[in-house]
């Protein structure tokens, strides 16, 4: 995008995890107005560690999504804040990135003032914010009876273990950030998604507050439907019933677009994904109502992962605003 002036709407991004990083990588090149607001709940691996040993808020979606949004031009920073530890005692598996924001909220005594002062140190273009100010877990009652508490128990289940997930909820109930709840009434553009549906995005439309703001917005709100389900979570799951599983939380007529992949890629890209037990996502769209308006279009990268290709959402979102 060398040589082209980037668009000024307001865009805000909703969500966590691989998915959100994807988005805002691709956006960061059309728009000079993004905020990423992220998900509170992760307590795996580093996050989870240092959330229980210096009870802080978890960094790791947020340092993702710093990364995601730093300029490309100093290449070293971003690795160096992917950086993960092989070896050390008490440091390995730990990410540079979560460490230094611990630190930085240990120096400035605020966890938001530590993302601010991290987002900084990378140059980004744009806001990160948590999506709340104290932490929380995410609870799921399964449809045999059983309650999973946290994230990563839940991705933890083996295919014999799996059930249907009948509800999620916040312990304990948190409220919206009062700077993401000002940023999402004022949004041209929010974007919710894509991400795993119960551990990444529906944390977040789960805080207390966004619901309201979201329906207050007089920005479009759009959602990324994924591309590939999760047996943990989604297991069956087409592009349908992801949307009534986002208003079952949010209330119909609050979203505006659901957007959806239409492009089947080879068997041999799939494999791996029929290995986990996960399917390419349906685009039912005889199933939708006309409210949310579907837009069925190739979302997926043309070689390597099923994922989202950042450059394809971004087209979409500057059709949209």
């Amino acid at each position: 995008m060398v040589g082209h002036e980037k668009q000024r709407q307001k865009i805000i991004v909703i969500g966590g995890g691989t998915g959100v990083f994807a988005v805002l990588n691709g956006l960061k090149h059309h728009f000079s107005n993004i905020t990423a607001v992220i998900t509170m709940s992760d307590e795996g691996g580093s996050t989870g560690i240092l959330r229980e040993e210096f009870g802080i808020l978890p960094p790791g979606d947020v340092r993702r999504a710093l990364i995601a949004l730093s300029p490309g031009d100093q290449p070293l920073l971003a690795e160096l804040f992917s950086y993960r530890f092989h070896e050390g005692s008490g440091l390995a598996g730990h990410a540079f990135g979560n460490l230094m924001i611990t630190a930085l909220e240990r120096i400035t005594g605020s966890f938001e003032r530590a993302v601010e002062e991290a987002g900084k140190v990378l140059g980004i273009h744009g806001k990160v914010l948590p999506v709340a100010l104290k932490p929380t877990y995410l609870l799921t009652l399964l449809e045999d009876g059983r309650v999973v508490k946290g994230e990563s128990s839940l991705h933890a289940m083996r295919p014999e273990e799996r059930a249907v997930v009948k509800r999620v909820c916040l312990q304990p109930s948190v409220s919206l950030n009062p700077k993401a709840d000002k940023a999402i009434r004022n949004a041209d553009c929010v974007i919710i998604g894509p991400g795993d549906l119960y551990t990444s995005t529906l944390p977040n439309l789960l805080v207390h507050g966004m619901k309201e703001a979201l329906e207050k917005t007089k920005g479009t709100v759009v959602y990324f439907v994924n591309v590939t389900t999760r047996y943990t979570e989604t297991a069956g799951f087409r592009a349908s019933d992801f949307l009534q599983t986002i208003e079952r939380y949010l209330g119909k007529g609050v979203i505006d677009y659901v957007v959806v992949n239409k492009t089947k890629p080879s068997v041999m890209r799939l494999k791996p994904y029929f290995e986990q037990q996960a399917e390419l996502v349906e685009p039912d769209i005889e199933n939708f109502r006309e409210k949310p308006t579907p837009i069925v279009v190739d979302l997926i990268r043309s070689s390597g992962f099923v994922r989202h290709d950042p450059e394809k959402i971004a087209k979409v979102v500057k059709m949209l605003v």
